[in-house]
């Protein structure tokens, strides 16, 4: 169907769901340039297909595999933090990576101490940002691949079966073609903070340098 949502699991994955979801949480969580994609949708879109079954796939698989790949970005976002230190932070004027979301990220760490691993895999930026800034601030290793596992657990696999508890409901099964342009909008909403501070960031740069 040409008016097919692209980006939902069943079009865009097709037979690769697990792949593209996996890498898509990899980057998310482990690379600076990776906030805006739009891993809490696909892993509630991704659970709601497994349940009206346009996701062949186990649940199972994705249960394993998620919270793994969530936790490698984790482990690479540190060790880009520990290795680089401060100056990854350093871009006033990158027009993707803002300094407010340092400030962000650093209010979680202010709140939450350790636990911002965990509780900020909610919040996207700060689930990218932090997992970094833990690395820059020498957190403890350990202790922190420990809160990382936890944190990708619960936000992986309870997104997941959030999604999949929703697909179940006969009304959701009855109209499963119309949900894919339920997750086309809220992908698009999720991309619009990044679209605005892409455009904020560009006017800044031009005030500085007419």
């Amino acid at each position: 169907m040409l008016l097919a949502n692209p980006i939902s699991p069943d079009n865009l994955l097709g037979s690769s769901a697990l792949l593209v979801v996996t890498v898509i949480l990899f980057a998310e969580c482990g690379l600076l340039i990776g906030f805006f994609l739009p891993g809490d949708t696909l892993l509630f879109a991704a659970g709601v297909s497994l349940a009206v079954g346009t996701i062949h796939t186990s649940l199972a698989a994705f249960l394993i595999a998620a919270p793994i790949a969530a936790t490698l970005g984790n482990l690479l976002g540190y060790w880009i933090g520990y290795r680089v230190g401060p100056r990854v932070f350093d871009r006033p004027q990158s027009p993707v990576f803002r300094p407010e979301y340092v400030d962000r990220s650093h209010a979680f760490f202010e709140r939450f101490g350790s636990w911002t691993i965990v509780i900020g895999r909610f919040v996207p930026i700060v689930r990218t940002v932090a997992t970094v800034m833990a690395g820059v601030g020498r957190m403890r290793f350990t202790l922190y691949a420990v809160y990382s596992v936890v944190g990708a657990v619960l936000w992986t696999d309870g997104m997941l079966l959030l999604g999949h508890q929703l697909g179940k409901i006969e009304f959701v099964r009855q109209n499963k073609d119309k949900i894919d342009y339920v997750v086309l909008a809220v992908v698009i909403i999720g991309l619009i903070p990044a679209a605005v501070h892409l455009v904020r960031g560009r006017k800044a740069r031009n005030r500085v340098n007419p």
